[in-house]
C-alpha cells in the first residue's frame, strides 16, 4: 500500500476522486495506525508517520468510497494520569461521515481488564466494532433551496424518525422507520396539513445502545448516545450500509425542502456514548482521553459529569471545539440542514466551572458565517450546579422555554397563583428575553416534548408508569404537573373522557396561539399515548411509536384548525413584544396593543393579578399596526381578536368589552365545542364553559394593508380574508 504524506486538513477521510486523505488528531498518542477493513473483516494496517500540530495524516492513492476504516493509537495506559491508550482497540474516526456495522457488546471493547480496571486488556476489539466508511460527497441536489422560514412564522414538529413512521399504513413496510419514510408523501402531507414549517428530528448522528439496556432486552431508542458527530445513524437507512444512509438522508432533506419544511437536528455535543471511567473504548477515549473529556482535576481517572451520562466533552480544548464546529458546518453545507437544537446546551457553556454565556463555544458560533445563519435552539439546562439557564443564552439563540411548559400545565390543571405568569408566557416571555435584545421568537414554546408525558397522558395520569423500563419505576420525572381528570389511565367513564379531550384541545390551542415559536410533539395531534410512561428513552416498540390506525381524528381536525387560525393572523405571531402602548385604530381611535380583561369586561387592575384563586382571564389583541417589514416600515392591520380562558371547574360568564374594541364579534375557536354562538356584541354576556379556551374575531376586518406590502408573506395575507 502506497502512502503519501497527505495533509493535516481537513480532519477525517476526504476522497478527491483519485484517492483519500486521512487525518486524525491525538495530542498525547505516540503512534497512529490507519486500519483498512475488508468486506470479510480482514484488516490492513497502515502506519501514519506525518504529524503536524498533533494531527497525524497520510494520503492513500486508489482508496475510495465504500472503504471501511478505523484507527489504532498507541500511548501510555495510565488511567490515574488521564491516559487510556490501547493499540489493541479498533477506534472509530470522530470525523467519519458514514458508519457501517453495529456495536456487539463484548469484554474486548473495554481497554481495561474486567477484573482489574488498572490493568490493560489486550484482546482485539475489531470483530465487535462498527467502522467508518469513506464516502463520495457528490450528490444531485437538483437545485435544492432552503425554505428559510422566518422565525416568527415557524411551527416546529419534534419527531423521531422511527416513532413517526414505523406504523404508518401508507408507508411501504420496507421503508418504515427510515429517512425515506420521513420523506414519504403521506408523512409530508400530514406535516403540511398541520402547518408545520420545520421538523426537529431527535438524534440522527450515529449513536450506540447502552450495554445495560441491551442486556435487558431494550435499546437507546431516543439516541442521545452519540459516537459519530458527522455520520447519519445507519440504522435509519432502508439499506443497511453507511454510504446509503448519507444518500438517503440527503434525499429526505431535499424532499422536505420542496414541501417548504425545514430540517432541524437535535444534536448531542455535551457527551459521548463511551460513558464513565468504566465504559468501553470506542473512539475518543482511545484517541486522546485527556483532550476529549473533562477530567476530575484531583482524580484524573474519573470524569466530570454535567450530563448524567458519565462524561462531558471538554469544550475548553481547541480540537474539541473544532470538532463541534466542523460537524455543525458539515451538516449545514453538505447535508443542507436548517438548524440545530442543542441537547443540555448549558454544558457547552461551561468553559471553566460556571455556565458562561461568553464561553469560547458561543464566540465561535457567533462569528461563524455558516453556523450563525441557521436556527439555533438551546435546551437551556444541564445537570451541573447552576445549570438551569432559561433566558440566559446569547441574542442569536432561541431556547426551549421550560417555564412556559410548567406554567401552561399548571394553569390548565387549576393550580392557584399562576395568572400573572400565565399572561407573561402567553405573550412571549418578555421577562426572560427582552432584556438581552431578543424578540418573542427566542421562546420555543412547548407543553410536551419527547422527555415526559405525551399530551394525551398529561391529561390521563397523575403519576408516571415506567415499569417497563426495568428500573422499578424509579426513572423519569416525578413532578409532572399533570392531572388525570378523575381516573388514572384508561377509563370508560364518558365524563372523564370528555374532560380529557377538552383539556387536550385547550392545551393545544394555548400552545399555537401564544407568542413565540410553537413546538408540537409528534403524535400529540392524534392523541398518542405511552400509557403513562414519561421516560420512553429505551422503548423501541409500539409503546413509543405513533399508532396511526387509532389516531384521534377529531383532535387532529381541531389542531389543524387552530394552526390555520394562527397562520391567518400575524397578531398571533408578532415579531415584537407587546408594549401596552396605544395603537391607532382604522377608525382613528386608540387602544393598547394588548389589554387583559376581567370577567366583568373591565381591564385588569394590579390587584386583580394577586388573587391566587382566579382561573379566568380575557385577552384583547389589537390587530392594528402589525409591522410587516423592518426595511421599509410597511405596516398592515389584522383583525382585532379576543381570547377567553377558563381553567376552572365551573362555567364563567364574561362580559364582552365596550364598542371601542369592536362593534361585534364572531366565535372562531371553541375548545369545549359547546359554547353558545349567540350574537356577540359589546356588553353581551358570553358563558365560557369550564376548562375552555375561546377565540373571537372582529368580522369583516381581516387584513387591511395601510401601506404597500412588500414581503411575500404579507402579500399573501393582503389578498383576502383568512380562513378560520
Amino acid at each position: 500500500m502506497r502512502v503519501w504524506p497527505g495533509t493535516a486538513y481537513p480532519l477525517g477521510a476526504t476522497f478527491d476522486g483519485r484517492g483519500t486523505n486521512f487525518a486524525l488528531f491525538t495530542r498525547s498518542g505516540t503512534a497512529v495506525t490507519l486500519c483498512l477493513v475488508g468486506g470479510d473483516g480482514s484488516e490492513m494496517r497502515v502506519p501514519l508517520t506525518e504529524v503536524d500540530g498533533y494531527v497525524w495524516h497520510g494520503y492513500l492513492p486508489g482508496v475510495g468510497p465504500g472503504q471501511r476504516y478505523g484507527y489504532r493509537v498507541d500511548g501510555p495506559f495510565e488511567p490515574s494520569a488521564g491516559h487510556r491508550f490501547n493499540p489493541n482497540k479498533f477506534l472509530l474516526d470522530p470525523y467519519a461521515k458514514a458508519v457501517e456495522g453495529a456495536l456487539h457488546w463484548d469484554p474486548a471493547l473495554f481497554a481495561y481488564s474486567q477484573t482489574d480496571p488498572r490493568r490493560r486488556d489486550d484482546s482485539d476489539s475489531l470483530p465487535h466494532m462498527m467502522a467508518g466508511v469513506v464516502i463520495d460527497p457528490i450528490f444531485d441536489w437538483q437545485g435544492d433551496t432552503a425554505p428559510k422560514t422566518p422565525y416568527h412564522d415557524t411551527v416546529i414538529y419534534e419527531a423521531h424518525v422511527k416513532g413517526l413512521t414505523r406504523l404508518h399504513p401508507e408507508v411501504p413496510e420496507p421503508l418504515r422507520g427510515t429517512y425515506a419514510a420521513v420523506a414519504h408523501p403521506a408523512i409530508v402531507a400530514h406535516l403540511q396539513k398541520l402547518g408545520v414549517t420545520a421538523i426537529e428530528l431527535m438524534p440522527v448522528q450515529q449513536f450506540i445502545h447502552d450495554r445495560f439496556l441491551v442486556d435487558g432486552g431494550l435499546s437507546n431508542y431516543w439516541g442521545y448516545n452519540t459516537v459519530g458527530f458527522l455520520a447519519p445513524h445507519n440504522d435509519y437507512a432502508s439499506a443497511l450500509n453507511g454510504v446509503s444512509a448519507v444518500t438517503e438522508f440527503k434525499t429526505m432533506v431535499r424532499t422536505l425542502h420542496r414541501a417548504g419544511i425545514e430540517v432541524i437536528l437535535d444534536v448531542v455535543y455535551n457527551h459521548t456514548g463511551e460513558g464513565n471511567h468504566l465504559g468501553p473504548t470506542l473512539s475518543f477515549r482511545g484517541l486522546d482521553n485527556a483532550s476529549y473529556y473533562r477530567l476530575d482535576e484531583a482524580r484524573r481517572e474519573f470524569y466530570v459529569d454535567y450530563t448524567g451520562t458519565g462524561n462531558s466533552l471538554n469544550v475548553r480544548t481547541p480540537h474539541v471545539l473544532q470538532l463541534i464546529m466542523d460537524s455543525l458546518r458539515y451538516w449545514v453545507t453538505e447535508m443542507h440542514v436548517d438548524g440545530f437544537r442543542f441537547d443540555l446546551a448549558a454544558a457547552l457553556a461551561r468553559e471553566f466551572y460556571d455556565v458562561d454565556r461568553l464561553s469560547s463555544f458561543f464566540d465561535l458560533v457567533q462569528q461563524d458565517p455558516v453556523v450563525s445563519q441557521v436556527k439555533l435552539i438551546a435546551e437551556p439546562w444541564d445537570l451541573g450546579p447552576g445549570g438551569y439557564q432559561v433566558g440566559n443564552f446569547p441574542p442569536n439563540w432561541s431556547e426551549w422555554n421550560g417555564k412556559y411548559r410548567d406554567t401552561i400545565r399548571d394553569f390548565w390543571r387549576g393550580e392557584p397563583s399562576t395568572l400573572g405568569e400565565f399572561a407573561s408566557r402567553l405573550t412571549g416571555s418578555s421577562d426572560l428575553y427582552e432584556h438581552s435584545g431578543r424578540r418573542p421568537m427566542a421562546s420555543v414554546n412547548f407543553v410536551t416534548a419527547h422527555d415526559g408525558f405525551t399530551l394525551a397522558d398529561l391529561v390521563s395520569y397523575n403519576d408516571k408508569h415506567n415499569e417497563s423500563n426495568g428500573e422499578d419505576n424509579r426513572d423519569g420525572e416525578t413532578h409532572n404537573r399533570s392531572w388525570n381528570g378523575g381516573a388514572e389511565g384508561p377509563t370508560a367513564d364518558p365524563a372523564v373522557l370528555r374532560l380529557r379531550s377538552r383539556r387536550q384541545r385547550s392545551l393545544m390551542a394555548t400552545l399555537l396561539l401564544s407568542q413565540g415559536v410553537p413546538m408540537i410533539l409528534h403524535g400529540d395531534e392524534v392523541g398518542r399515548t405511552q400509557h403513562g410512561n414519561n421516560n420512553a428513552y429505551a422503548q423501541d416498540s409500539d409503546l413509543a411509536w405513533i399508532n396511526w390506525n387509532s389516531a384521534d381524528q377529531d383532535l387532529l381536525a381541531f389542531t389543524v384548525a387552530v394552526s390555520r387560525l394562527r397562520a391567518a393572523h400575524p397578531t398571533f405571531h408578532r415579531r415584537r413584544f407587546f408594549s401596552g402602548k396605544p395603537v391607532i385604530q382604522p377608525d382613528g381611535g386608540q387602544l393598547p396593543d394588548v389589554v387583559w380583561l376581567r370577567p366583568d369586561g373591565g381591564p385588569m387592575a394590579p390587584s386583580d393579578w394577586t388573587r391566587g384563586t382566579e382561573l379566568a382571564l380575557g385577552m384583547y389583541l389589537n390587530g392594528s399596526g402589525i409591522r410587516c417589514s423592518d426595511l421599509t416600515g410597511s405596516k398592515m392591520t389584522d383583525s382585532d381578536l379576543l381570547l377567553y380562558f377558563n381553567a376552572g371547574t365551573e362555567a364563567r360568564k364574561f362580559t364582552l368589552p365596550p364598542s371601542e374594541y369592536a362593534p361585534n364579534w364572531e366565535l372562531v375557536l371553541d375548545s369545549s365545542l359547546e359554547a353558545a354562538r349567540t350574537d356577540l356584541v359589546p356588553g353581551r354576556v358570553l358563558e365560557v364553559p369550564p376548562h375552555t379556551l375561546l377565540a373571537l374575531r372582529e368580522p369583516g376586518a381581516v387584513i387591511h394593508a395601510k401601506d404597500p406590502v412588500d414581503t411575500p408573506y404579507c402579500q399573501g395575507l393582503a389578498r383576502g380574508p383568512a380562513a378560520g
